[in-house]
């Protein structure tokens, strides 16, 4: 039997460094999954290096995944370029991003939603948590979800809870005191500068 372990991330780096020790820890690179906000641009797919990319066209259609860039090794050096509805341009690579790419575009049927909160409780996270991960990335966090042998689920649990994962209930709690319900996959693609602002961070 397997476990869903999901851990949400105001870092990238704390969320690659998680991936990383989570196939150390033996859960193989096929059974871990990543969504990370493309908010600061870390992939490109722009030949002449500017701040326009395809995935940024793309996420105005809701088209799904572009060119691949570069990891530090297992999972990580399959990173693609796709875009969801209501969050834009997302650095993904693993199972769920694969499943998210099949919501967006109508091949993934099931679940309690579409999209990317479809996804997720296709992949067994119950929806009010999947509705805070998928705004928690549309705010521009990272989200790393793995599907765990009961064996390993205190040690993968304990892994995400170390690298800084944010606490759920603590983050919904939040998001409500600012009047939010659910998330709108039909919003509008926040702009940088309102990423940052979320995370307290000044604008660029």
């Amino acid at each position: 039997m397997t476990t869903t372990v999901t851990g949400l991330f105001d870092r990238y780096d704390d969320a690659s460094a998680t991936v990383d020790a989570l196939e150390r820890a033996g859960i193989p690179s096929s059974d871990i999954s990543i969504l990370a906000n493309n908010d600061n641009g870390r992939a490109r797919v722009n030949d002449a290096g500017n701040d326009t990319s395809k995935a940024v066209e793309d996420a105005e259609t809701g088209a799904g995944v572009g060119a691949a860039v570069g990891g530090i090794g297992g999972l990580l050096t399959g990173l693609g370029l796709m875009a969801i509805p209501g969050v834009g341009p997302v650095v993904a690579a693993g199972w769920l991003a694969a499943t998210a790419a099949g919501a967006v575009t109508g091949a993934v049927v099931g679940g309690a939603a579409g999209g990317i909160v479809g996804a997720m409780t296709e992949a067994g996270v119950p929806e009010d948590e999947a509705h805070v991960y998928a705004e928690g990335i549309r705010r521009g966090g990272t989200l790393v979800t793995a599907k765990v042998e009961d064996a390993l689920v205190a040690n993968a649990r304990a892994i995400i809870a170390e690298h800084k994962s944010a606490d759920v209930t603590q983050r919904r709690t939040d998001y409500e005191a600012d009047g939010w319900k659910r998330f709108d996959e039909s919003a509008s693609t926040p702009t940088q500068d309102a990423l940052r602002d979320t995370r307290n961070l000044p604008p660029l």
